[in-house]
């Protein structure tokens, strides 16, 4: 039997939900995103995160806190769906949202395999990194963190003194597991002043949306039309010190190990721009909200995501 089910009784959702839909005014709605981060009153937050990432419009790491990220995901799920573009939770967004009848949380049974698996404290430094074998994850929490595209500190925060180290540990999880892939794209463009990748449909339709870090004054996001190249599955990073403006002077080029915690994450997309791709990440929380050093970083969700939606075929679009 799976670990996984939905958890249809909603529990921890239902105390804020029940009346949203039948509010008349935004300041009812304001107020939830205002509210102090207990597990029941973040409810409506988590349950519009996860609604939007079932979407396939992102939220980013799912976190029951409104931010950036979120506003960014209401506004291009508002804008696909004929809405008024406000990146707040309106009433007609929830509605549009809930049509997607899907529980928010769900349970997942802890097995063998995820509680025995190899954790360990990585290194800081880039030159230690590259003496290892592998650059997994450093903890269970952030390796459920990952599958449910959620933030460990939530995952924490909804499960109250469960012990994560006890195989058969039921936990309350994001209900992320089944999202369906976008369909194929027919345009990759990823906005500068929004921090979006959107991926289009024939139609210049948007079909899905995902927050991106893309570029900083030292290394700016090249603008213009590029194609994809290759895709790379669990890629190794080559560092060449002399491609970073922050790079220690110590610093010699190195073989990073793949791994969810590799720079580069656990998909690199190869655009015809030298030296630059789309990519997973190491921090997922950072996505959206810090710098890249010139190419275009999602969490690794999210790419694993894109590039099963694009190919060699699909032509990318990076503007201002």
């Amino acid at each position: 039997m799976s670990p996984y089910r939905t958890f249809p009784l909603l529990l921890l959702l239902t105390p804020v939900l029940a009346s949203l839909p039948a509010q008349a005014d935004d300041t009812a709605l304001a107020e939830v995103a205002n509210l102090p981060t207990s597990t029941t009153e973040v409810a409506g937050l988590l349950r519009a995160q996860v609604l939007l990432d079932r979407a396939n419009f992102s939220p980013g790491e799912i976190d029951g806190r409104a931010g950036s990220n979120q506003r960014r995901a209401l506004r291009g799920f508002q804008q696909t769906r004929g809405l008024e573009v406000t990146g707040e939770l309106d009433t007609p967004t929830w509605a549009a949202l809930n049509a997607d009848g899907a529980p928010a949380v769900a349970t997942y049974t802890l097995t063998a395999a995820d509680v025995n698996q190899r954790y360990a404290s990585l290194p800081d430094d880039v030159m230690e990194q590259g003496k290892l074998q592998a650059l997994g994850y450093e903890s269970l929490e952030e390796a459920l963190g990952e599958r449910f595209h959620a933030s460990p500190a939530l995952l924490r925060q909804l499960n109250p003194g469960v012990d994560f180290s006890q195989v058969g540990s039921t936990l309350q999880v994001p209900n992320v597991a089944d999202i369906a892939a976008p369909a194929k794209a027919a345009k990759l463009v990823v906005d500068k002043s929004d921090s979006t990748l959107t991926l289009l449909d024939a139609a210049d339709k948007a079909i899905a949306q995902f927050p991106v870090s893309s570029g900083s004054e030292h290394d700016p996001l090249p603008i213009g039309a590029w194609k994809i190249r290759a895709t790379v599955v669990d890629p190794t990073f080559h560092y060449n010190p002399k491609l970073f403006w922050d790079a220690e002077p110590s610093h010699a080029k190195t073989q990073l190990a793949a791994g969810p915690n590799n720079p580069v994450g656990t998909r690199w997309i190869d655009l015809s721009k030298p030296h630059y791709g789309l990519h997973g990440t190491a921090t997922p929380a950072s996505v959206g909200k810090a710098q890249s050093h010139g190419c275009v970083r999602l969490t690794n969700w999210d790419v694993e995501r894109v590039a099963a939606a694009v190919d060699s075929s699909v032509p990318v679009l990076m503007q201002e």
